[in-house]
């Protein structure tokens, strides 16, 4: 008797744990739905205002099918949203279309005549000449402007002058009109091109198939010739500490991208990482004040925790990240606490002494002298050389 009792608790506690997990669909009677069905949803990343700007989380360097990437730009605008970003740069190579070798075949039946091939689909290495694309080279970023406004994502239209790696770079062009007048047998006449139209454009990755992040000969007319107008510090998991000095000396904008080909998901949130990307100080979030932000070098590179810019710039906002306030006064010195208000960890070391993390939204506890006013750190995950990391006082 006592078995059947508890085989009759058993079941009833089931079906009620199947109850509270499922619920009816509202037009189909018949049908239960899942209860813990995930929508999707925004990682939201907070971080302050400084200096009287927002700031905007932006990756420069994003692929989607229309080059060598894996995804649409429909997809690619959602998990942008997802990742907590607001901007995105649509930047597929224009030397590089992988996805015309497949779409050719399948769309032979609408051709009436003698069914096609693939032409001039990878020509970073061997360049043919000018004319020979047979394609729109603006679709992609056509395609995620339309999905954009779903999402509250600005999109900026760009392309990726991309040949060998090694031996001469590959140069994101930012804010583009026509993306079908860029490309020529000549990577300098592509950049000029790109320039002529408005274009930024921005050194992409600049240790990528070398053995130090020295600059070829191509990179080296166009930084004589003043065509960059940024350069990425970190690409992926890649960072090039070397780089802040020469972003720096050279006056330009500082960035960080993904390069995201394959789902950002599979490099970054399933790893519980945050995306690499690019902090921009603007206004607002439009084309027109984005773009003024870059040209006046308001930018800070972030990834995998640590934060790269220029060192008043970095002053500042870590500044406008904290809450400093007094605990007690004793006769030995002041106790304070400093609470991390966003989403960013910093490790933090006083008087050079041991290293602590203050994690997201998290307080430490520090003293400093009796007549102290001011908390002294060092921020030891930002920098603003390779070698010098950002020493900044807080006032109580």
């Amino acid at each position: 008797m006592k078995k059947i009792i508890t085989a009759a608790i058993c079941a009833m506690v089931s079906l009620s744990a199947a109850a509270q997990i499922h619920y009816q669909d509202a037009v189909n009677p018949d049908v239960l739905r899942h209860a813990s069905k995930v929508d999707p949803f925004r990682q939201e990343i907070i971080l302050p205002q400084v200096n009287g700007y927002n700031v905007y989380k932006a990756d420069l360097h994003v692929h989607t099918l229309f080059s060598d990437g894996t995804v649409m730009p429909k997809l690619r605008v959602q998990e942008s949203w997802e990742d907590g970003l607001d901007i995105i740069a649509i930047t597929d190579h224009i030397e590089t279309r992988k996805a015309e070798e497949v779409m050719v075949p399948y769309l032979k039946n609408y051709v009436k005549d003698e069914y096609p091939e693939a032409l001039n689909t990878f020509i970073a290495l061997e360049p043919t000449p000018k004319g020979s694309i047979m394609v729109d080279l603006n679709i992609g970023v056509k395609l995620a402007q339309l999905e954009a406004p779903k999402y509250g994502l600005l999109i900026i239209p760009g392309a990726e002058i991309s040949r060998c790696g090694a031996t001469i770079g590959h140069f994101n062009a930012l804010f583009t009109t026509d993306i079908n007048e860029i490309y020529d047998p000549d990577p300098l006449t592509c950049i000029r091109n790109a320039k002529a139209q408005g274009a930024l454009v921005m050194q992409n990755h600049p240790g990528y198939r070398r053995t130090s992040i020295e600059s070829s000969e191509v990179e080296r007319q166009a930084y004589e010739e003043g065509l960059f107008d940024g350069v990425e510090v970190m690409n992926g998991s890649s960072f090039y500490p070397g780089i802040i000095d020469r972003v720096q000396d050279k006056g330009l904008f500082i960035a960080a991208g993904t390069d995201v080909h394959a789902t950002s998901a599979s490099k970054y949130r399933h790893g519980g990482n945050m995306r690499t990307m690019t902090l921009i100080l603007a206004k607002e979030k439009t084309l027109e004040a984005v773009r003024e932000a870059l040209e006046a070098r308001r930018t800070l590179a972030l990834g995998f925790e640590t934060i790269c810019g220029e060192e008043q710039l970095l002053k500042d906002f870590f500044k406008a990240s904290m809450k400093v306030e007094v605990i007690r006064k004793t006769k030995s010195g002041v106790e304070l606490s400093l609470t991390n208000m966003t989403s960013l960890p910093y490790i933090l070391t006083q008087n050079d002494g041991n290293w602590m993390r203050i994690q997201p939204f998290t307080t430490l506890r520090f003293k400093v002298g009796k007549n102290e006013r001011t908390l002294k750190l060092k921020v030891l995950n930002m920098f603003c050389r390779s070698d010098k990391n950002p020493e900044v006082e807080l006032s109580f």
